[in-house]
Formats: structure tokens, sequence, C-alpha cells
């Protein structure tokens, strides 16, 4: 397996532009199963998941054409497609069970493996499962298999979800857009991606209105063609704008709206970072001492985002005094805790909640990766280490990073990957 080599510490300047965003491109892609005619998407991000996604696509039967810089897909449906998505195609992905909604709403039938992803909580399909049913779906589960089907067109209803989820709300607003009158989601994820989702359906036709926490869907016989392009990925420029405030950097992010990170943003000027925001752009120069945060929390959006909570931590432990972080999200996030550790960080963990002693000094070391989130923080430890650390099993940041070592290169850190 591939690893990173970082030599610290580094002073990061320059400029970095943001790819887009893998969480909107995700449930736009699984959508495309709604359509008869050709969809071409934008701004698609070159990292694993998009290929994973783009994969089982072609396994269903999509005909894709990508550009030359595979930013930008063309996606063609056949007439005959399938219904089956594998377990050798969507182990390694959460967002692979966004197909099933769309599948059951289009082709009134699906066998779609449990899917994989990172080991970051138990992530229940069961929110997807009963919203799907409310609509019309019958299911059981067999061998690891999803086998759903329904009884002519899903039907319309009123869906309540137990706890705000983000993908069972993606599968739901999809499967919806086929259903026959009108369905009504409450207390649903309002995540950007989800809006970035909605954006795209309704551009093809869509009958789709928020209010709050409240979507309304009317259901249209088939969706038009449409061009559309993604977002930009929130949680890529967030882990930038951390970066910069560690390092004492000065960085311009180009390529998002500054607004869908407002909440990080906000969060960072009280630790003394300097910023400044533009029509797509934003200015960070990183204070020359961090102050600490006592208790910085993870929330559904508009809250902290749980896959900036592992940067946040590295942050914290530069910080002069001592914080914590409490993880609302997921109920096994912390396993960075252990090789922060190794590189010098002292941090005490009790259920949910993190507490940071500030004022760290990081010593290079060999890490290990345990997902995607945490792979990017022992990265950002590493680049203000002092001496050389090796990063072990970076697999995990060619999920949802594009050519993370790239962009780092071109801002000042000494970075460089090892083939296996």
């Amino acid at each position: 397996m591939d690893k990173f080599l970082i030599d610290g510490p580094s002073k990061i300047k320059g400029k970095v532009s943001i790819s887009g965003s893998k969480n909107a491109s995700l449930p736009i892609l699984a959508a495309t199963l709604l359509f008869d005619l050709p969809v071409t998407l934008h701004n698609l991000p070159r990292v694993k998941d998009i290929s994973t996604m783009l994969n089982l696509l072609k396994s269903l039967g999509s005909k894709i054409e990508l550009s030359k810089d595979k930013k930008t897909a063309k996606i063609s449906n056949n007439k005959n497609m399938k219904t089956f998505a594998s377990y050798s195609l969507v182990k390694t992905m959460r967002g692979s069970i966004l197909v099933l909604g769309p599948l059951v709403a289009k082709y009134h039938k699906s066998k779609t493996s449990l899917p994989g992803g990172c080991l970051i909580g138990a992530r229940p399909v069961n929110y997807h499962l009963s919203a799907l049913e409310k609509l019309g779906m019958n299911y059981e589960i067999k061998d690891g298999y999803i086998l759903a089907k329904s009884f002519g067109k899903l039907k319309g209803g009123l869906i309540r979800f137990p706890k705000i989820t983000v993908g069972a709300t993606e599968n739901s607003i999809i499967a919806a857009c086929l259903a026959k009158g009108k369905t009504v989601l409450r207390n649903c994820a309002v995540e950007p991606e989800i809006k970035d989702l909605t954006n795209f359906l309704n551009s093809a036709g869509a009958k789709i209105n928020w209010k709050g926490r409240t979507c309304t869907i009317n259901g249209v016989s088939s969706l038009n063609s449409t061009n559309y392009s993604v977002m930009a990925d929130r949680i890529e420029a967030g882990t930038f704008c951390v970066a910069a405030t560690l390092a004492k950097g000065t960085l311009e992010i180009n390529n998002l709206d500054p607004k869908i990170i407002n909440t990080e943003l906000n969060l960072l000027k009280k630790t003394g970072a300097k910023i400044k925001v533009s029509k797509n752009k934003i200015h960070i120069n990183g204070p020359e001492k961090i102050k600490s945060i006592k208790n910085i929390k993870t929330n559904e959006f508009p809250g902290i985002p749980t896959d900036l909570q592992a940067q946040l931590m590295v942050l914290m432990c530069k910080a002069k005094g001592k914080s914590s972080i409490t993880e609302n999200i997921f109920e096994n996030r912390f396993m960075h805790v252990a090789e922060l550790q190794r590189l010098g960080a002292n941090i005490t963990t009790k259920n949910n909640k993190a507490y940071i002693e500030g004022n760290t000094k990081f010593i290079g070391a060999e890490v290990m990766s345990s997902d995607l989130r945490a792979s990017v923080a022992l990265v950002l430890a590493a680049s203000v280490a002092q001496g050389k650390s090796v990063i072990n099993r970076i697999y995990h940041l060619d999920r949802g990073y594009e050519k993370i070592e790239n962009k780092l290169k071109n801002i000042g850190v000494k970075i460089k990957r090892l083939k296996r």
C-alpha cells in the first residue's frame, strides 16, 4: 500500500483550488439512474469513491463518457438496465446504498449489497429502508443483500425521520421524484450537498421544495436531459483552512462559495485566524499563537461537521491551553487519537468527548490511517511536526481528496508518496 513521507515542519503559503464535492457527487450520480435521457455532470472530483460509483453505474448498464480531465461525465442509460449492485463493487463505499431508491423507483426492483466504507460507527441502513417502505417498497435482507421490489410505481407519502440522517434523506428524495403523488419528508438533513442534489433534480424537471427541515416532492412521470456542475467540496475547503491556521500560513482558497463553510470560518476566527472572503475566494492568515476553544461540538448542518472533527483536534493540540471536542454524530470517530498520541499529542477520551492539552510539540513518527478524515488529520499533524513522519494506509485519503499531495506540495508541505 502507498504511504506518505512528510518532512516537517512546513510553512504554508500560496493558492489552492478546491475540487468538486465527493459527498454531493455520489447522490447526484446515483440519481442519474432515474433518467431515460443523457445527463452531463461537471466538476466531479477525481477521487476513488467517484470511480467506484461510476463503475457501479457501468455495471448496471449506464454508458459513461469521461472528458480528458475526467471531471465531466456524460451518462446515458440503456433500455435494459440491470438492477444488481454487487458486493464486490460496493464493499469499499458507504454511498453505494444510494442506488437502492432510484432502482426501485425506476425499475421496481433491486438487489443491492449492504454497503461498506469507513469504520466510524454503525450508520445503519434501517432509516433508508423504513423510509422507502413508506413509499411502497417491499424488501428482505438475505445473504448480505437487500432484495427490494415494488408493485408498480412508488406512491407518495409522509415520512418523518426519527433522527436527522443525510443518506436516508437523499435516498428518499431521489426515489420520491418518480413516485405517484406528493411526498413530504420531515426532520430532513439540510447539508449543502443535499441542496445540491435537489438543485440538480429540479434542473431536470423534478418538483422539489424546501421549507426548513421539511422537503416536499411532487412526483413527475420522467426527468429531462440536464447539464449540471457539482458544488465545491466544503470538507476539503475546511481542511485547507485548518492547515493554514495550524501552520501560521497565508493561503488563498479558490473555486468555492465561502458561505458553505461559514460556521467553520467563524470558529477559526476565534482561534486567531485572520480571514477575508470574497465571491468565490477565502484569504486566510494563521495566527502566531492559536487560541484554544473550550468545547467544540460536531452537529448536523449548519453545525460543525463531523468530517472536520479530526482536523480541528490537531489544531487544538497546537493551541494554547486546554480544550475539548464532543462528537455528536458518529460513536466510533476517535480512532485517530492513538495515532496523534504517537506524534506527541496529549489527548484523553471519555465516551464521545476528547480532552486535549494544548501546546503540543509534534515529533515525527510512523502512523497508521484508520479512515478518510483521520488520515488527513495525521497529514496535518505531520506537516507541523519536527522531523520525518510516515503515514500508512493512505488509500483512505485517495477515496476523498483529489491529488492531495500535489496540492500540499504547491503550498509548501514537504510531502512525498512512496509507492508500494
